[in-house]
């Protein structure tokens, strides 16, 4: 550890998965014997702050007491827990509780200037002081694009969004200087406002604006998208013009669906840690975000943290660190890599992350608009990955029911990655006997997804406290009804109760560039109606 102060794991407990309090110190116990010393929890809602009822209320969040049991545990086996916090965006349950229309701006957006605002943030900031030993707190601020474009353009009229944004800042770290905390922030926001919304542009900001930003205040990096060095380079010299401490947050992929994106985290973290060690970054964070819900577990890139924290002491050879991983854990390396496998299309990757398992799970049977762009991009042989993957449970130890989660959506996909294709193939070649053969296929694929789903509530349940679950049961919920009713409306047709079959009777178009298979939001992927 000597070429870093601070080495972590961040993992984000507000996308509908609080991981449970023993599983998290299992978490820490395992990532300390790869050489990190720090843990952040990211935290939006999910933790209670006094007489706030409302804050993360039905979310899971934790107690008080629990953290400090979280808290104790790390400090005792030497890792440092890190509040990671929200104090101008990403507070969107916030805006479902009528309490705290007051305080929001325009979306996620907290209201600057709003004295309510200030109060809440000294209550989120009071919690953190008393419950987390580290001193040292993240007060997000990443991601606020519409800053003083709502709520705040209505009552003060347009004013400069650096002007606000360090208004606020500095507001914010006058209360984490009143709780003794030392702030380090997501640095985007001074890029995207000089870059018209990019951020990785390594431009000059501002030197009247520099100099503006609270001398206490630590700007960190947020990067989990290259695989050129030099971009990493870039932007470390453009961070360090502020003259401020300038940490790096990478990431290891496990937010774009179900299945793990290895091979990504890999491909851009390893430039990433040379560009940190040439550059003399002393503080690292690795994400663990959960966006969509959380449908990947942590576990699934146990092999991928080892793998980055080597890159990070110089070693970069695969064989060396395969063999090392499975020496220390008993486990296979490459067993692990086949969890990225329901992603992978028999022509390989393209160069940007893509979540196809995610996508064909979830489109619509008759309608699938991503159906052309499936065909367009060739076969993914989910029959093959699910005997792959089936065949090393036997050899995942303590990991064997995330093997099995795998194994289940491949062999969900084995049936519906083609189904609503070959479907609609025959229906519009009238082969009925085809289509007679389509119902059985169904059929099984609904026993199948409800296979998957008994499999996702094992490892859920298992991880995580229950909150959030219910999302999960909502979306497979509603995937068999829609089966259901496409079995019946097909088995009307062929009965010759129904004359034709409204969705069947539409053109499938090409999507996007006609190629991607990647999609963000569950509601977008279900549906082109509103949802």
């Amino acid at each position: 550890m000597s070429d870093f102060n601070r080495f972590g794991v961040m993992l984000d407990m507000s996308r509908n998965a609080v991981m449970k309090v023993d599983e998290l110190k299992k978490f820490m116990i395992i990532i300390k014997k790869m050489g990190y010393n720090a843990v952040g929890l990211y935290l939006e809602d999910t933790y209670e702050i006094d007489g706030e009822p409302f804050f993360g209320y039905l979310r899971g969040r934790y107690s008080a007491a629990e953290i400090r049991e979280i808290d104790q545990f790390a400090k005792q086996n030497g890792i440092e827990l890190i509040p990671y916090i929200q104090t101008l965006a990403h507070l969107n349950n916030l805006t479902k509780h009528s309490v705290y229309n007051d305080i929001f701006d325009i979306e996620d957006v907290l209201l600057i200037d709003e004295p309510k605002t200030y109060e809440l943030i000294d209550k989120m900031l009071d919690f953190c002081s008393k419950n987390f030993s580290s001193r040292t707190i993240n007060i997000g601020m990443d991601e606020a694009f519409n800053v003083g474009r709502g709520k705040y353009l209505t009552k003060y009229g347009y004013k400069d969004r650096y002007e606000i944004l360090i208004r606020h800042l500095n507001k914010v770290v006058e209360l984490v200087n009143k709780h003794g905390l030392k702030a380090n922030m997501w640095s985007d926001m001074f890029f995207r406002i000089a870059c018209g919304g990019d951020y990785y542009v390594a431009t000059d900001i501002p030197e009247e604006v520099r100099a503006l930003v609270p001398k206490e205040i630590g700007l960190e990096y947020w990067d989990y998208y290259h695989k050129d060095k030099r971009v990493y380079d870039g932007m470390f010299k453009a961070h360090s013009k502020f003259d401020r401490e300038v940490s790096y947050a990478g990431g290891a992929w496990c937010w774009h669906g179900f299945a793990p994106l290895a091979r990504q985290s890999l491909n851009t973290m390893k430039p990433a840690m040379q560009s940190v060690k040439e550059n003399g970054v002393k503080n690292v964070m690795i994400t663990m975000w959960g966006d969509g819900g959380h449908e990947c577990s942590f576990y699934s890139l146990l092999h991928v943290l080892y793998a980055i924290r080597k890159y990070a002491d110089g070693v970069f050879d695969q064989t060396t660190i395969n063999k090392e991983f499975n020496q220390l854990f008993s486990l296979n390396f490459d067993d692990f890599m086949l969890l990225d496998l329901p992603n992978v299309f028999a022509s390989g990757a393209v160069e940007e992350p893509e979540n196809p398992c995610r996508v064909l799970l979830y489109q619509d049977l008759f309608m699938g608009y991503l159906d052309q762009n499936k065909q367009n991009r060739g076969q993914i042989f989910y029959g093959e990955y699910k005997e792959k993957i089936e065949k090393a449970i036997k050899n995942a130890g303590d990991y064997g029911y995330i093997f099995d989660f795998y194994q289940k959506l491949c062999a969900v996909l084995e049936i519906k990655a083609e189904l609503g294709t070959k479907i609609r193939s025959a229906y519009k070649a009238k082969d009925t006997a085809k289509l007679k053969g389509y119902l059985a296929d169904i059929l099984e694929l609904i026993e199948r997804v409800k296979a998957f789903h008994q499999s996702f509530s094992y490892l859920w349940h298992k991880e995580n406290k229950a909150h959030g679950f219910e999302i999960h049961d909502a979306r497979l919920g509603g995937l068999i009804m829609r089966l259901t009713t496409c079995h019946d409306r097909l088995n009307a047709y062929l009965l010759k109760k129904l004359d034709k079959i409204e969705e069947l009777e539409e053109t499938i178009l090409a999507y996007d560039d006609g190629t991607t298979l990647r999609h963000h939001s569950y509601g977008d992927i279900i549906s082109m109606n509103r949802y």
